[in-house]
């Protein structure tokens, strides 16, 4: 079962996102905070005060996470690289981004982006909790002098543990960028900073096995199991995702040795200008059933017709639109070689918002290439593995 998210808010124009898993460790870092670390920080306040005060660090710890991703998707905005949503959840933060980075440059800018902006954030933490020990009488700011302290030594921690050189992290991505400009190859790049990955996975997983063993037999703090079991947890994540970063690599792989031709619809049906709204959908789309049509005038592609721009019509008005008055005009986004990598058309309908593409050369239209067709294409791919 997939869990559920909520837009909270946009921030350079990006969607920001809350996981419904998001919840768990808001609660959790709080009551950590409320019952433990603040009454040993600042003792003898009312118990509800410590749980509004944890409630509040807790929030102020999500907000350098968020910063810490939007630093990686102004880079990306930098580049042209669009960014579908940022996603707040159990583990921080994720900028969900449509395509690779065009250069091993642009992928290492993109991923230090993240951990600059924590160590900067750590550092004015720091800085104001220097200045408000300053004053003569700092014991009516101990408050926020512990607060801005808890956020200095997070935001530290933060960036240090993305810099830990294991792809999916920051770290891993300035690995793969190391890689990819050395090897001039991003596919390979990017396996063998999956497989670094797996081994970082891999030992976190065995720390925290061992933080636990040590805590049972009393070598270490019997505090220490909790912490141990987290570790585990992050080891298997680190594990997962770099898990499934290496397969969809050895499928973007594939999909870069593919050429567009192997997968397009030969048999074009395209619409006229002139027609009206209501005759394309009664003699296009119900008959056919398919999402879009080429809009072709003398031979000539002119445009596309998507369910989208029907949607868009109200139906009291289809009989006096015609398709010319509705439909996404051509441009060079909507075509593409017989001969390009299907990777190639991917990342053009996600960078254009197309879900196809028509494939012409010598300027005639030779076929057509849907995102559902790709679909396909890896599912048969995956079964005969």
């Amino acid at each position: 079962m997939q869990w559920p998210s909520w837009e909270i808010g946009r921030a350079l124009g990006i969607p920001i996102r809350v996981h419904a898993s998001w919840f768990l460790v808001f609660l959790f870092v709080t009551s950590t905070l409320a019952t433990g670390y603040l009454p040993d920080t600042l003792p003898g306040l009312p118990t509800e005060r410590y749980w509004a005060m944890g409630g509040i660090a807790a929030v102020l710890l999500f907000v350098s996470v968020l910063l810490h991703e939007l630093g990686h998707s102004y880079v990306a905005l930098r580049y042209r690289i669009p960014i579908e949503q940022i996603t707040l959840f159990i583990f921080g933060g994720v900028a969900h981004m449509r395509r690779e980075a065009p250069s091993p440059r642009a992928e290492f800018l993109i991923a230090v982006a993240g951990p600059i902006v924590s160590f900067l954030l750590g550092a004015l933490s720091f800085g104001l909790v220097v200045l408000a020990e300053s004053i003569q009488e700092p014991h009516a700011l101990k408050g926020l002098i512990m607060l801005g302290a808890l956020l200095a030594m997070v935001n530290v921690q933060l960036g240090l543990f993305n810099l830990i050189p294991g792809f999916p992290l920051d770290g891993g991505r300035v690995l793969r960028a190391g890689l990819w400009a050395w090897g001039k190859d991003f596919h390979r790049a990017t396996q063998q900073a999956s497989m670094v990955g797996l081994a970082f996975g891999v030992l976190f997983g065995l720390l925290g096995v061992g933080v636990i063993i040590g805590a049972f037999s009393g070598a270490l703090p019997a505090s220490l199991v909790s912490n141990g079991g987290w570790i585990i947890f992050i080891g298997m994540f680190l594990f997962a995702a770099a898990l499934a970063s290496r397969k969809q690599a050895v499928l973007r792989h594939s999909l870069a040795t593919v050429p567009v031709r192997d997968l397009m619809v030969q048999a074009v049906v395209s619409i006229s200008p002139d027609c009206t709204v209501e005759e394309a959908v009664n003699r296009y789309f119900r008959p056919y059933g398919y999402g879009g049509f080429p809009v072709v005038e003398s031979g000539r592609l002119v445009g596309m017709l998507t369910v989208s721009e029907v949607q868009n019509v109200p139906t009291g008005l289809w009989n006096w639109r015609n398709v010319a008055d509705v439909m996404r005009p051509v441009s060079p986004s909507l075509t593409v070689l017989p001969d390009a990598p299907v990777i190639q058309a991917m990342e053009r309908m996600a960078r254009e918002g197309w879900d196809r593409l028509v494939v012409v050369e010598d300027d005639q239209i030779v076929g057509l290439v849907t995102q559902s067709a790709i679909a396909h294409f890896l599912q048969l791919r995956k079964g005969g593995r």
